[in-house]
């Protein structure tokens, strides 16, 4: 989500602590108390992870010594497939393995009716010739280049973030609710859509309605179970749900979300408003699953249905999602108090195990004092090549890619360098869509504003 859609800014002084986390990621555990964020520290000076990150001359992107990058798209340049100009506003993004040691890349455009790059409406590939949003997909060979670059999908809105599934293909997210006949769209809005990295005409522009229509944010597949979670970016009380959707063919494969399932929220038995949960390593044991009354939200938005006496779990801006190892992971980028939460923070990132229904907070980022320092409002997340995590950082100041090691302590990886605002005022676009290829080679991931697309290679596993 672009930070400069957010609710007002929260104050301009902060400093995020990162306290103790449990488990994260398969074989990875992070224990004792981790470093804190802010000038000085190791996590700042770059004594953890790759070194200190280098001033790049050219402007775009600071990395440690050893690694570079390669610009791979930026916005208004041409399609290589001629249809048009690379949209605006980059996104979630996967990569996928291609022939040869080359690899798949599909990328979101959070584009809403005022996005100043549409993505090009192609022929059987189109839901709503109204929407702007949409999926780029591009082709590069082991060395990164460039072979081709075309759309995936187009006429959907604001496509936020997604996630691979276990059979290759990438879940694109719409993040809104509006419907038909709202902003000028002549279709309704809020589904996912499942789209073919390879040839996008396999899957075309079908929503998958039964896995709900709300503001969704990112998706994680269970590959054992075939359970789909879900994610859900509500900017308003009551705020997001957390869902997990059971296909009627769990065994997977390309269209077969199309057969429908059913949509649970979850219920986390005397915590309605995760935001209230502080304590990091706290456990939740008994995690129950409501099913969601109207998955369509034809007269209510989901998250303010009727579910009972018991009710369901909310949290504020619930955003990131994966799977790894045996569970799967998710981020409540902030919550404040002032707007309605039970609680403040800076970030959680939250770990439900199914085999166990338990719901562990892992990571929580808390008050800050320096908005230039990174660690602030996680968003888009992955595992890196070391075991450790990646994280996108979306807030305010300077913008990181920073990772969390295997011994918990926190470095930054890349800082952009895009100033979008004026030297009297700066901004920066936030990151979004960090993934790496199948051989864990290559780092790639976008910049939102303006939209750029970066490779990076370097010394990955030292």
């Amino acid at each position: 989500m672009s930070a400069s859609r957010r609710l007002p800014s929260m104050s301009a002084t902060r400093r995020q602590v990162l306290a103790r986390t449990g488990a994260v990621g398969a074989g990875i555990a992070f224990t004792g108390a981790l470093s804190e964020l802010f000038a000085g520290t190791a996590a700042a000076q770059g004594k953890a992870g790759h070194g200190p990150l280098v001033p790049d001359p050219k402007g775009l992107l600071d990395l440690p010594k050893g690694f570079r990058y390669k610009v791979l798209s930026r916005e208004g340049d041409d399609l290589r497939s001629g249809e048009g100009k690379v949209p605006s506003n980059h996104d979630g993004m996967a990569a996928f393995r291609g022939r040869d040691g080359g690899v798949h890349l599909v990328r979101n455009h959070e584009n809403r009716v005022t996005g100043r790059i549409g993505v090009p409406t192609v022929k059987g590939l189109t839901y709503d010739p109204m929407a702007k949003g949409g999926c780029t997909a591009l082709s590069l060979d082991r060395r990164n280049e460039v072979l081709d670059e075309r759309v995936a999908i187009a006429g959907t809105a604001v496509n936020c973030a997604g996630g691979p599934t276990p059979w290759g293909t990438w879940l694109t997210c719409e993040e809104t609710e509006d419907k038909a006949g709202t902003n000028g769209y002549t279709k309704d809005h809020g589904f996912i859509f499942e789209v073919d990295p390879v040839d996008p005409r396999r899957t075309g522009a079908v929503p998958l309605t039964a896995m709900g229509r709300f503001q969704h944010e990112a998706i994680a597949v269970d590959p054992r179970r075939g359970i789909v979670y879900e994610t859900e970016d509500a900017f308003e009380k009551p705020f997001g749900l957390f869902y997990r959707f059971l296909p009627k063919k769990p065994e997977g494969g390309r269209g077969s979300l199309r057969a429908g399932g059913r949509l649970q929220a979850m219920r986390v038995p005397g915590v309605p408003d995760l935001s209230s949960v502080r304590k990091t390593g706290e456990s939740f044991d008994g995690i129950e699953w409501v099913d969601v009354p109207d998955p369509l939200a034809v007269r209510t938005p989901i998250r303010h249905q009727d579910f009972g006496k018991k009710g369901v779990t909310h949290a504020q801006k619930l955003e990131g999602c994966y799977w790894g190892g045996s569970s799967v992971y998710f981020v409540s980028s902030f919550a404040r108090k002032a707007e309605g939460s039970a609680g403040d923070h800076f970030g959680q990132v939250w770990r439900y195990d199914p085999a166990r229904r338990r719901l562990t907070l892992v990571i929580v980022f808390g008050p800050s004092t320096d908005v230039q320092l990174p660690g602030e409002s996680p968003d888009n997340i992955c595992l890196a090549p070391s075991g450790g995590l990646m994280v996108c950082e979306d807030g305010d100041g300077a913008q990181h890619v920073y990772g969390l090691t295997r011994r918990g302590e926190v470095y930054a990886m890349a800082r952009g360098r895009q100033n979008i605002g004026t030297p009297e005022k700066p901004e920066w676009g936030e990151f979004a869509g960090v993934t790496f290829s199948p051989d864990h080679e290559t780092m790639y991931v976008n910049c939102y504003t303006p939209g750029t697309t970066f490779a990076v290679t370097g010394p990955w596993h030292k």
